[in-house]
């Protein structure tokens, strides 16, 4: 019983730890790296990479920030009535990210990408409005099915931290057991998708 008692403390900080990490907008950070790396080239990945930290992440991030202050709540808007406005600045900032990479020429995947990112958080807005599906779940299987799509049964790998996120917002006492697998499955289904379909879009 002591030794339960003891690892519990510790439990709630992995826990913490790797929701705060696995945040999408965090998360965005080494999955658009690692795509522009090996789809743009070693030379020509810094551009599209800047582009999509500024629109995938810090932006995302920072208007985030300032809304949970005046909003006087706590980092994950555990009240769910509290995410619509950061959602829409997050999905108007995934949208001109989009843009501006289409306008720069990054990969198509990398392109795409970003507008999944806006069309999916703007499907978590909708839900949000009658259930709180796990964001981090979400946040953690598209990226999963675009490095799958991009590098075979190899992008498996990253798939591997889903149950970890999953548990630590279980562990945290975020969300249902049928929240986070939602989240889960909506993430890999919805992003497999529309890369399928909107890849080939960009150059028939």
């Amino acid at each position: 019983m002591d030794n339960i008692q003891n690892n519990h403390p510790s439990e709630l900080e992995t826990a913490k730890f790797i929701s705060m990490v696995a945040h999408p907008p965090v998360i965005s950070i080494p999955t658009f790296i690692i795509l522009n790396y090996f789809l743009a080239g070693p030379d020509q990945f810094i551009v599209p990479t800047i582009i999509s930290i500024i629109f995938g992440a810090l932006i995302p991030i920072s208007t985030s920030l300032i809304l949970i202050k005046k909003m006087h709540t706590d980092l994950d808007i555990t009240d769910r009535t509290k995410r619509t406005v950061p959602l829409i600045f997050a999905i108007c900032s995934y949208l001109l990210g989009f843009l501006m990479l289409l306008w720069y020429g990054a990969p198509d995947i990398v392109s795409v990408l970003m507008l999944i990112y806006g069309t999916n958080t703007l499907l978590i807005l909708i839900i949000n409005f009658y259930w709180k599906i796990s964001i981090h779940a979400m946040g953690i299987a598209g990226p999963t099915a675009a490095f799958i799509f991009t590098f075979g049964p190899l992008g498996i790998i990253v798939g591997l931290i889903i149950p970890l996120v999953m548990w630590s917002r279980l562990k945290l006492k975020k969300h249902t057991p049928s929240q986070v697998i939602a989240g889960s499955l909506l993430g890999l289904l919805s992003t497999w998708i529309q890369l399928s379909y909107l890849v080939p879009l960009i150059h028939p």
